[in-house]
């Protein structure tokens, strides 16, 4: 049955059409995906869906019923909940009021009922299969935490429409599992949920029907058992790629980065060391990567190299036949080193600034001998990072903030491409980004590794690790277990190692 229908959906921004004569539709008891590049406008229909913007063109019906909603209270009041890329947590906030912000259940006297809520938010999180300490503030745990508390805040109304936008971003595989079975259970229910996500694997697992978006219009809509890969791939894109993973020759030129012994402290305090013992060569031209379950100290590991703790690490470290001592992330971008982080908004990028300013950030005393930043130097190296890494902006004057999440994630490549790296560490590169930008990272890195520079990759997503990667690290539980070359590497040997279950390191 119809629940919704969305027509001649239309919108801009800064004079530039996003949305153009949209047509959609929303049956009950349905999940419905909405899949397309980064910028295809799927993220600014939800978000008029969900009453984030309340100016747009055409027309919304919900239950035949023209409705317009005005905020993201007056949808919710209508059975419509959002859970956002761009969480809307206060991180110095508890989890129970992070839960009921703006929704707080009201006392029969004038003040809150704080019992009610605390019974609600454990009922919600024992659903999502999480035992949290109530009280303690939202920034002390892990983003995948914080994530789920994110779905259990949209949950507060008993929505009858569920919009998700890549809610998986920062979920291991057990805890997408989980959310997975809860979607499924709402669908059952009589719920309809609208799903974005750009991974593949996640879209058909859970997709009855799909609706391509590409350039801001309605590219077709199909059951997913209609609609294979490929096709999906080339509708999102407009083309066909010739294959998901451009083939890449394997080099491996003379050691480039030796780490030996190399440990760093947990600074949770609740075991000595969060890495232990972590001992790898990279060489020239070569992609490493680093597989292992949530929590295994993939990225404690990065930050350690990379000095983001300070000097507190212990072990020995060479870059580039050199002994190198990780002191700060200044130390390490003068020799050489660069860090991509697994949060863009809150590591990587600073939401406010222009693309040309975020493009400088990692390399601004290049621009600025003197202590003086030469405008014109660092808009022309702006403006040809844009051009070479095919980043979608009306100018490089633009606000970050305000780019798609793919054309976000080329301007921290550009970021640290400009610090001229020998070793690259990146941490979910193509995290929230769509198949087509996918395939353009992927050739990027190939390049890089043909000029000579080393790659170390973390990916959540196997396929792409596997594909990518001349050997893959296997770490559980802050040590490295095993190291499978690229000829012997399998999915289930990978998740073997990441359970503790094999070890050849």
């Amino acid at each position: 049955m119809e629940l919704l229908r969305m027509d001649g959906i239309g919108k801009s921004f800064g004079g530039g059409p996003v949305l153009e004569n949209v047509n959609w539709d929303l049956r009950s008891g349905e999940v419905h995906v909405l899949a397309g590049e980064n910028g295809a406008g799927k993220t600014t229909l939800i978000k008029i869906l969900a009453g984030v913007h309340a100016q747009y063109g055409g027309e919304i019906k919900l239950e035949g019923r023209k409705v317009r909603f005005r905020s993201p209270h007056d949808a919710a009041r209508r059975g419509i909940s959002a859970i956002h890329q761009d969480t809307s947590l206060v991180l110095s906030m508890n989890v129970v009021d992070n839960i009921f912000l703006g929704r707080e259940i009201a006392s029969r006297g004038r003040g809150m009922d704080f019992g009610a809520e605390r019974r609600k938010s454990r009922e919600l999180l024992g659903w999502l299969g999480l035992d949290l300490p109530l009280t303690v503030s939202l920034g002390e745990f892990p983003v995948s935490v914080r994530q789920m508390v994110e779905i259990a805040k949209a949950l507060v109304y008993e929505a009858r429409i569920l919009i998700m936008d890549e809610p998986t971003s920062s979920l291991n595989e057990t805890e997408t599992a989980k959310l997975f079975e809860i979607v499924r259970s709402l669908r059952d229910r009589g719920c309809a949920v609208v799903f974005i996500s750009h991974r593949m694997d996640e879209i058909y697992r859970v997709a009855d029907r799909i609706t391509v978006l590409r350039d801001g219009r309605n590219a077709g809509t199909a059951e997913a058992a209609d609609l294979p890969p490929d096709r999906l791939v080339s509708r999102m894109v407009g083309r066909d790629l010739d294959q998901q993973y451009p083939v890449r020759a394997s080099g491996k030129g003379k050691p480039l980065f030796k780490v030996r012994d190399f440990s760093v402290p947990d600074f949770s305090g609740l075991k000595t060391w969060v890495v232990e013992g972590a001992d790898f060569d990279l060489h020239e031209g070569e992609i490493v990567g680093l597989a292992g379950l949530q929590g295994s100290g993939k990225s404690e590991l990065f930050r350690g190299l990379f000095g983001a703790f300070g000097p507190v690490a212990r072990g020995r470290v060479e870059l580039d036949g050199t002994p190198f001592v990780p002191r700060s992330p200044a130390d390490s971008i003068r020799r050489g080193l660069a860090l991509m982080t697994n949060d863009r908004k809150e590591s990587g990028l600073v939401s406010g600034l222009s693309v040309t300013r975020n493009i400088s950030l990692a390399s601004l005393p290049s621009f600025s001998p003197g202590g003086w930043i030469r405008k014109s130097s660092e808009k022309a190296a702006a403006e040809r990072d844009v051009r070479a890494f095919d980043i979608r902006v009306r100018s490089v004057d633009q606000d970050v903030g305000t780019l798609s999440g793919g054309n976000q994630q080329k301007v921290v490549f550009a970021k640290w491409i400009e610090t001229r790296p020998k070793v690259l560490l990146l941490d979910e590169p193509t995290i929230g980004v769509d198949v087509g930008a996918k395939h353009e990272i992927y050739r990027m890195m190939n390049r890089w590794t043909s000029e000579g520079k080393g790659l170390l990759v973390i990916s959540s997503e196997l396929p792409e690790l596997l594909a990518m990667s001349d050997r893959i690290l296997v770490m559980h539980r802050g040590r490295i277990l095993s190291a499978i070359d690229r000829a012997d590497a399998t999915q289930e040997r990978v998740v073997r190692a990441a359970m503790g279950k094999e070890g050849n390191a």
